[in-house]
């Protein structure tokens, strides 16, 4: 786990590229984007009284990988649901920092509020945004969760590290559906995770046959940075791989029932998509 520290305040920078991105329609139907936008920019209007944005990285590369005859799921959702595993461990922070310096006020937040985590996370030294738009560690490549510890609290603040992306444009020449429109800036709804995810309706024909059999999510961006040459194998439990992530061929995951999909991935990120959601996918990718 990484840990980098931010004074609370209005994200001046942040403001209007995000005004740009909701105004030119980049987030779909994630309209939930739209809501709480001064919120979103300043999480002093979200916990009252913050002072420091505590931003952590948490890796989840895993050891081993999906069978070749597989659908494909992005890494982060092989094991158990990350949004439960690190919450405990953001109350446990806060309960440590509370034991060590008295009445602290805070709240945790994974992925779960209107919090821009890449945008903090960047601010407090942990990597910089890289042109896929993720957070990019010289030391840890990508592959990782973002949360945060806001709290009341004056602290020592880290600064921000500079952009090593360069000249190199693997992410955006490996994107199936060209949904990094152009550097640092990426079109939510075009992208593979947000078709299999996040979309409630039916997945339009205009990008069919271009998902490379990805099922959930999608990792390619990821997958082709060099950054990520370095990733090593996560030491959390929790978030190793459900037995039939590994396992199951496309065959199975076609044969796969609601009762067997509620039973086997009730912990699981799987579960965001529903079963119905997996069988839309899945009968979107089969020839």
């Amino acid at each position: 786990m990484s840990c980098g520290i931010s004074k609370a305040g209005f994200l001046e920078e942040e403001a209007p590229r995000l005004e740009a991105w909701l105004n030119q329609n980049r987030h779909g139907e994630m309209r939930y984007m739209e809501n709480h936008f001064d919120k979103r920019l300043d999480p002093t209007k979200l916990v009252e009284g913050s002072k420091s944005v505590i931003s952590l990285l948490l890796n989840y590369f895993p050891k081993q990988q999906q069978r070749e005859d597989s659908y494909k799921i992005s890494k982060y959702a092989y094991g158990t649901d990350y949004h439960s595993v690190i919450k405990d461990k953001l109350k446990e922070l806060l309960f440590t920092i509370q034991d060590q310096i008295g009445e602290v006020h805070g709240r945790a937040f994974v992925d779960s509020a209107p919090v821009l985590d890449k945008a903090w996370a960047a601010k407090s030294g942990l990597g910089w945004i890289g042109k896929h738009s993720n957070l990019l560690s010289k030391q840890a490549g990508s592959f990782y969760f973002i949360a945060e510890l806001i709290v009341d609290l004056d602290l020592d603040y880290d600064t921000p590290v500079t952009d090593h992306c360069g000249s190199c444009t693997a992410c955006i020449d490996a994107c199936p559906t060209q949904a990094i429109v152009e550097p640092y800036k990426v079109d939510g709804s075009k992208c593979i995770s947000y078709f299999t995810i996040e979309l409630k309706n039916e997945i339009p024909s205009s990008v069919s046959g271009q998902f490379d059999d990805w099922m959930f999510g999608c990792d390619v961006c990821q997958d082709v940075c060099p950054w990520n040459r370095f990733s090593e194998a996560h030491k959390e439990p929790l978030f190793d791989p459900n037995p039939q992530v590994l396992s199951n061929s496309k065959k199975d995951w076609e044969e796969v029932t609601k009762e067997v999909f509620s039973e086997i991935f009730k912990k699981s990120a799987l579960k965001r998509t529903k079963f119905e959601g997996l069988r839309r996918n899945i009968t979107f990718l089969k020839p």
